[in-house]
């Protein structure tokens, strides 16, 4: 936990889940910025916080928590953003109702005053926001964007501009950049594209030539990643009831294959990501026959699941949080999945050769086994004993 510090006054906060040993902030200079154009009392034009405020991308509740007396609308994809905020309000002595929490792909306020955008990571996430704040946004709302100077491309302005009116940015402050974009009530824009689908290669196991579908800002979006192609012709051959989780499931394309290799077997796809979840259900749905069992969570990794309920997990880390590497996730899920595998249950594993996973699940396992390699990737398996 680390202290914010602003002129409204200073706020203890802290990622989720919470860990003793998180090296990282719950806010970065970009937050720092925003909230001092906001509180500056010598602008030229003070910003009036009075009407209907929505703080988008919000990563770890930082911007709600200092602006919870304003009684925001947060608007995240993130699972563990809405929690983070949460709990940051309930440690500055806020109350939860104080704030509204929408997800992605929920329907925005119909009217929206003040409009605060963290860049996200993903330009397409940004785009598929952007489309979807544009018809509550007025002549005289107020826009403002932040982010740190390497997540601002000229790319991002062109989709301020397009979509939403002229754009501009400000000088860089401790390597944080502010966005500030003028609304054009009488602007035009193309529809969103979103979600993409494509048609997957037909080398990829039980799903060559399916059609997956991708929400916007999930991972490889546009394309099948090379990890999860290269998982999807080493994965496990097994038959009957088992319950099988795809854990940080993307678009859903592991789950699936595990269903379409048997059809006996019960999914469940969890992932942090509403557009996950979202992409995962459409991409089952659209290659399973309708009676097709499968349940689909948003959640924090397995923590709905019931304590050796899960036969067999597979998993894809990320590792990377927002623009911080960290092997942090990945040891989460890993612990998540041996408390919800039963005893004989099996983790199988796709990472980057160098991450060096194999260390980590004998740790957390006792155990561990490459069952696929090439220069890249290993594909590990870990078994509950």
């Amino acid at each position: 936990m680390n202290r914010l510090t602003t002129s409204q006054g200073a706020y203890d906060l802290a990622r989720f889940p919470e860990h003793p040993r998180d090296p990282f902030r719950a806010w970065d200079a970009a937050d720092e910025y925003l909230l001092r154009q906001l509180e500056d009392p010598d602008a030229a034009a003070p910003v009036d916080l009075s009407g209907t405020v929505v703080v988008v991308g919000d990563r770890w509740g930082a911007l709600t928590t200092v602006l919870a007396d304003h009684r925001p609308v947060q608007i995240t994809d993130s699972y563990l953003a809405q929690r983070a905020t949460l709990a940051n309000l309930a440690r500055n002595g806020d109350d939860a109702d104080r704030v509204r929490l929408l997800s992605a792909r929920d329907t925005p306020p119909d009217r929206i005053d003040v409009l605060l955008v963290r860049v996200p990571k993903s330009l397409a996430l940004l785009e598929d926001q952007l489309h979807r704040l544009a018809p509550s946004v007025h002549a005289g709302t107020v826009v403002i964007g932040t982010g740190m100077v390497k997540e601002i491309h000229t790319s991002t302005l062109k989709l301020f501009e397009r979509i939403l009116g002229p754009t501009r940015t400000s000088l860089a402050v401790k390597k944080a950049r502010l966005i500030f974009c003028t609304p054009d009530p009488d602007r035009t824009s193309a529809p969103s594209p979103w979600p993409y689908r494509y048609e997957l290669p037909g080398d990829v196991g039980a799903v060559s030539g399916r059609t997956v579908t991708n929400h916007a800002g999930i991972f490889c979006a546009e394309r099948l990643d090379i990890g999860t192609r290269f998982f999807l012709n080493h994965l496990p051959a097994r038959t009957g009831p088992d319950h099988v989780v795809d854990l940080g499931c993307g678009n859903g394309v592991l789950g699936l294959s595990a269903a379409l290799a048997n059809p006996d077997a019960t999914l469940t796809f969890t992932d942090e990501s509403y557009q996950a979840v979202a992409s995962a259900e459409a991409t089952f749905r659209d290659n399973m026959p309708a009676d097709a069992k499968a349940d689909f969570v948003v959640g924090d990794g397995l923590a709905d699941l019931a304590p050796g309920s899960v036969d067999l997990v597979l998993n894809n880390p990320p590792f990377h949080s927002h623009l911080a590497t960290t092997d942090a996730t990945a040891r989460n899920m890993f612990h998540a999945a041996r408390t919800a595998l039963r005893q004989g249950g099996e983790l199988w594993v796709v990472g980057n050769r160098h991450l060096g996973y194999h260390t980590q699940l004998r740790r957390t396992f006792g155990n561990c086994v490459i069952v696929a390699g090439d220069p890249k990737f290993v594909v590990l398996r870990a078994v509950k004993r």
